[in-house]
């Protein structure tokens, strides 16, 4: 009976020491610094008043939007500054332009961040596997590759051929 119980705890303590704890996946936060730096500035190469008087001087909204483009402009606007455009006559399709492309712009630049990280990510995994690889495998030769080992080979080896160790 007290070896029984002996074996059972030795057992016991046995598969406590073979279980592992598993891992809490580990999740990396963007700093406000960080966030500010990925974030796309707005360049306004065509200024809001320059908006106001191309809207004011005849243009439809699609001319006026394809000047937007052409410069190249992003805005920032926050409500207040659209509701004061719409009040000085900048067409609502021209205001919806510059909302539309400010939050395609902000998720084209989280989008790439993420790119970037998952490629060093992939590119930190494949450096890791190649060092397990070489120190997995101690024996490599440069001419014979890995598991190169002298005995084996015809020149070093009396029983080359014969089978013994293959």
């Amino acid at each position: 009976m007290r070896r029984l119980i002996s074996g059972v705890s030795l057992l016991i303590m046995l598969s406590g020491c073979a279980t592992t704890q598993p891992q809490t996946p580990q999740i990396q936060r963007i700093s406000a610094e960080e966030l500010e730096r990925i974030m796309p500035q707005p360049l306004p190469n065509l200024s809001l008043s320059e908006l106001v008087v191309l809207s004011n001087s005849g243009l439809s909204a699609d001319e006026i939007i394809e000047k937007i483009k052409a410069s190249g402009s992003r805005y920032d606007l926050s409500p207040s500054q659209a509701l004061q455009l719409s009040k000085e006559g900048v067409d609502s399709k021209v205001l919806d332009y510059i909302h539309a492309s400010r939050e395609q712009a902000l998720r084209d630049g989280v989008a790439e961040e993420i790119n970037k990280r998952e490629q060093q990510k992939q590119q930190e995994l494949e450096r890791i596997k190649r060092e397990y690889q070489l120190r997995s495998y101690p024996y490599y030769h440069p001419y014979f590759g890995y598991g190169y080992y002298p005995w084996r080979h015809p020149r070093y080896s009396p029983y080359y051929g014969i089978g013994i160790g293959w």
